[in-house]
This record gives structure tokens, sequence and C-alpha cells, in this order.
């Protein structure tokens, strides 16, 4: 059985990286190494360590750096790849990595049992 990894990296909005938004850099290199997938959540409220506000999604005040969570799922040797990567990259946020049962990943392609 091989151990599956969660990872995910918590961010804002307006971080960047080479002027790129740092969570379309991260998925970029998750892409690049083969990683399964990567999926970006934005977040409608938060706040961090550092945070002397609450960042967050109102009609009457649109913030510009909403918490931003980048979610990886793949096999824990793959995981380890990005991980260095991250560290120098990311310079404020969270980043963690949780051992996860992944009970389904079906590919794209793939037909529905008992499609013909």
């Amino acid at each position: 059985m091989t151990l599956d990894c969660l990872l995910r990296i918590f961010i804002g909005e307006s971080d960047k990286h080479r002027g790129q938004p740092l969570y379309e850099w991260i998925v970029s290199q998750a892409r690049a190494e083969g990683l399964a997938g990567a999926t970006v959540l934005r977040g409608i409220m938060g706040f961090g360590a550092n945070s002397k506000t609450i960042h967050t999604f109102k009609i009457e005040r649109l913030s510009e750096d909403l918490p931003i969570v980048v979610e990886i799922v793949d096999r824990a040797e793959r995981i380890d790849i990005l991980l260095p990567i991250l560290d120098e990259m990311v310079t404020e946020g969270l980043i963690t990595v949780e051992s996860v049962h992944v009970l389904k990943y079906v590919h794209g392609d793939a037909s529905p049992q008992g499609a013909e």
C-alpha cells in the first residue's frame, strides 16, 4: 500500500512569484513535476499569523488579498519532490502535509462501470 498525502499551501491572493500569482506558479510547478493534480480554493474570509485585519469578501469592500489554499494529493514521494521548491518560494503562509486515504481516483478518460 502506498502512502498518499494531502499537501495544503495557505497563501494570500496577492502573493506573487516573478510577477505571476503564486498560486498559479505552484499549480504550474506541480504539473511540471507530474503530480496527480492540484486545486486552488479562494477563501471568503481569513487571517494569518501576521494579519492585523481579517481579509473578507463583502460587496461593499472587495478585498484584494483573500485567502488562497492550494491542495495537491499524490503519493508521499511525489509530494516530497515539490516541498523544497515550495520552501523557497512561499515566503509568507503555511504549508501542511497530512496522510490521506484515497478511496477513488479516476482519470477523465475512464468510462463509468457498465457503460458500453
